[in-house]
């Protein structure tokens, strides 16, 4: 019986078809790491910060800008263990980043590659190049492949890079098992946003908060190299004889790095607990005198302190970079008819916030549940608005009370905002004002907006205060509706509305009239 002879089939994985989809992949990935190179990143894409005149002298900038990666520093493989190495500041990075694959992923991956860039930029260092590969999930032995990785250290060593920042969390054995490959520092997203944290944290607490997230992380990343990660050889190992006096340095240096950062740890939980009292007592101060609070919460780089100075001319430090606000400002101001408030700027927020962080400024975002109104700020010039929105509320929606605050999406950005965009926002969401903190449309709206939409005391009163009570007279005229004042023989009459506590206080004072 004679065979007809037919074409070998080619394997699976080298179709025609397969090849040709993998192709496209590339040329998709490689038009996407163009982009991003050539934008350089959301925080710089513009050429800089620009001010106005409500931002005040800004002395804090120049300290800022100032901080910046060191020039020509060696980052090789020494024998340092990872709480040392983190110290090193690294310049010259390599972004590697993974898409499932389609245009839909491509664009979620461009998005998320270029806040990347930017947030390497915001802490100091200088994107050289970027890997982007489509893979359905992670690898979990590198991260990218074996093969993808062999062509990573390829670029690192082409470009001259010292570090590889990775668009996504890494398991300790990941990280590990992707640097004994390029040979050089590799850092995940969580790792540089809580660099950044640190570059810019302030205030003692904030500095506490940002400390106590960076060991959390740390602490199952330790590692060694060299001579620090030696075993110790005690007792009669192998039946060898070799005991005593044979015993090497061993992993000494990570267990005592171990037991400083529980050490360390544990101390900074206790100071953070013995700040809090403090912070509650302003808040609780603030509310037994009945002032209203707004708070401004938004995505990074949304222009929250832009729009703070815009509304208050509180003059705070106002940077064209993410994560450039970190300690929470709080600022007293006044309705138009007399009325304090407060206004609160909180941190900014981004997709996949470190969970560590977010436990750490938990007692700070309890500001947001605290407040009145909830000014929560939208770049409308964003690629991808929405899904900023969603990521500032999925990190709320752990505060208590946050549900109960009445919340406007304040759409920033808007003289260079797309205005179809502006509109499809506003029919999505409930309670919207439109501005631009830059050119100042829109924020007279705004304040009026917050004036009338802030609580208004419930108690009436119509009575006399004895003259040598001003100082009621004051809290009155300060945070009350008054509808009639006048100077009377006995004292001043006021007629109008206050809060509980107060209308108490003046009843216990009032006299005949």
């Amino acid at each position: 019986m004679t065979h007809t002879p037919t074409e070998p089939e080619l394997p699976a994985e080298e179709t025609p078809e397969l090849r040709a989809a993998q192709a496209d992949a590339q040329a998709i990935a490689n038009d996407v790491v163009a982009r991003v190179l050539a934008r350089a990143g959301t925080a710089r894409a513009d050429g800089g910060t620009v001010h106005t005149v409500a931002d005040g002298d800004q002395l804090e900038l120049e300290e800022r800008t100032a901080l910046r990666r060191v020039a020509g520093l060696s980052t090789e493989l020494e024998d340092v263990t990872e709480v040392e190495y983190r110290q090193l500041r690294l310049e010259r990075v390599v972004l590697v980043g993974l898409f499932s694959g389609g245009e839909h992923a491509a664009r979620d991956a461009e998005i998320s590659l270029r806040e990347l860039a930017a947030l390497a930029e915001t802490a100091g260092s200088q994107v050289l190049d970027g890997l982007l590969q489509r893979r359905q999930k992670p690898d979990p032995g590198t991260y990218l492949g074996s093969g993808k990785a062999l062509e990573l250290a390829q670029v690192v060593l082409a470009t001259g890079a010292d570090t590889v920042i990775v668009d996504s969390e890494l398991a300790p054995s990941q990280r590990r098992a992707l640097e004994d490959v390029v040979k050089v520092k590799v850092v995940d997203r969580t790792a540089l946003i809580l660099d950044i944290f640190a570059q810019h944290a302030k205030s003692r607490e904030g500095k506490a908060q940002v400390e106590l997230a960076q060991l959390e992380y740390l602490l199952p990343r330790l590692r060694g190299w060299g001579e620090s990660m030696s075993r110790q050889a005690g007792g009669q190992v192998g039946g060898a004889g070799a005991g005593m006096g044979s015993r090497g340095p061993g992993e000494t240096k990570i267990e005592l790095d171990r037991r400083r950062i529980r050490d360390r740890m544990a101390k900074l939980r206790r100071e953070i607990n013995g700040m809090k009292p403090a912070r509650e007592t302003k808040r609780l101060s603030r509310k037994r005198n009945a002032i209203p609070a707004v708070a401004i919460a938004g995505y990074t780089n949304a222009g929250k302190s832009s729009l703070l100075n815009a509304l208050t001319g509180a003059g705070v430090l106002v940077q064209n970079a993410l994560f450039a606000t970190l300690d929470p400002t709080v600022r007293r101001t006044k309705t138009e008819d007399g009325r304090v408030y407060t206004f609160t700027d909180t941190v900014g927020f981004v997709r996949h916030l470190p969970h560590q962080l977010v436990e750490a400024f938990r007692s700070t975002l309890e500001e947001v549940g605290d407040a009145d109104i909830l000014l929560h700020v939208v770049d409308a010039s964003h690629p991808d608005p929405e899904g900023q929105i969603a990521a500032v509320r999925e990190v709320l929606s752990e505060i208590p009370a946050f549900e109960d605050v009445h919340e406007i999406v304040v759409l920033n950005k808007a003289d260079v905002a797309d205005p179809t965009v502006v509109g499809r926002i506003q029919r999505r969401e409930r309670h919207t004002a439109v501005v631009s903190a830059h050119s100042g449309e829109g924020i007279a709206e705004l304040r009026a907006r917050i004036a009338a939409e802030l609580p208004r005391p419930g108690v009436h009163v119509d009575l006399v205060v004895p003259y040598e009570r001003g100082d009621l007279v004051h809290r009155v005229h300060e945070h009350g509706d008054i509808e009639l004042t006048e100077h009377v023989a006995a004292g001043t009459h006021l007629r109008g509305r206050v809060d509980e506590q107060l209308a108490t206080e003046l009843r216990q004072v009032a006299v005949a009239h």
